[in-house]
């Protein structure tokens, strides 16, 4: 192992939703937003071939209730997703039953809106 006098953070490099329940979840993100599974991921988790950071939905951690959290999961974090077509993804879910929190605008990013997940996440989705 390295050592260096002043370590320093690079960046995001895995994120990770805890959710109620792995495998709805999964399908929600595959079947909803197309995200494809990688081959293997570790056991309670789900990982997605996305770039440049892989995103995945895990089962929480000990002493972590969903139920408990309020407004809900999430609260205070911004996690933005990149789409190819973000209003075409925000028409395939609103069309699907998704909850939309956050009708589509065109901001610094692109076309923006956001979502909310199975387990009460906001997720944010930009091209």
């Amino acid at each position: 192992m390295t050592t260096t006098s002043n370590p320093t953070i690079e960046g995001p490099s895995f994120l990770a939703l805890q959710v109620r329940d792995v495998e709805a979840s999964a399908a929600f993100y595959e079947s909803r937003c197309g995200l494809s599974r990688v081959r293997a991921s570790p056991p309670g988790a789900v990982v997605f071939a996305t770039n440049p950071i892989p995103f995945a939905v895990r089962e929480p951690l000990p002493g972590v209730d969903l139920d408990q959290i309020s407004p809900r999961p999430g609260a205070g974090v911004a996690l933005w997703l990149k789409a190819d077509d973000a209003q075409a993804l925000h028409d395939r879910l609103e069309g699907g039953g998704v909850p939309i929190a956050v009708e589509p605008f065109d901001g610094p990013f692109g076309r923006t809106f956001g979502f909310l997940d199975p387990d009460g996440y906001l997720i944010t989705v930009h091209d």
